[in-house]
């Protein structure tokens, strides 16, 4: 079975196709808010499935890390608007220190092709 790389850098893909499932990098972007960085995250999140072939309806499981989880329902308010409704995905959500402070999301997505 083959794997296919999208945006290949020197330390990581943003994601890997093998087989008939997609494995997205955990996705971050910049933005004053959490609102503002989840729309963000979000749309390059549909532009690499894309890239692999499939879209948001696809979505098996998610994991989305937030700086602070007071910010939960600010998240929440952007990605229920988001997401497709009747195939909701899998998801967990933590707190977690974020790779710099300016980060306030992460979402991780694996989906089918």
């Amino acid at each position: 079975m083959s794997i296919k790389r999208i945006e290949v850098g020197p330390r990581m893909s943003q994601a890997v196709v093998h087989g008939s499932v997609v494995y997205l990098a955990g996705q971050v972007a910049k933005g004053e808010s959490v609102a503002a960085q989840t729309q963000a995250v979000l749309a390059d999140i549909d532009a690499l499935l894309a890239q692999a072939g499939t879209d948001k309806t696809k979505i098996l499981a998610t994991t989305i890390y937030l700086s602070d989880m007071s910010t939960f329902g600010e998240m929440n308010a952007v990605w229920d608007t988001w997401v497709s409704p009747g195939n909701t995905p899998a998801r967990a959500t933590v707190e977690a220190a974020l790779a710099t402070p300016e980060y306030k999301v992460e979402i991780v997505v694996t989906a089918a092709i």
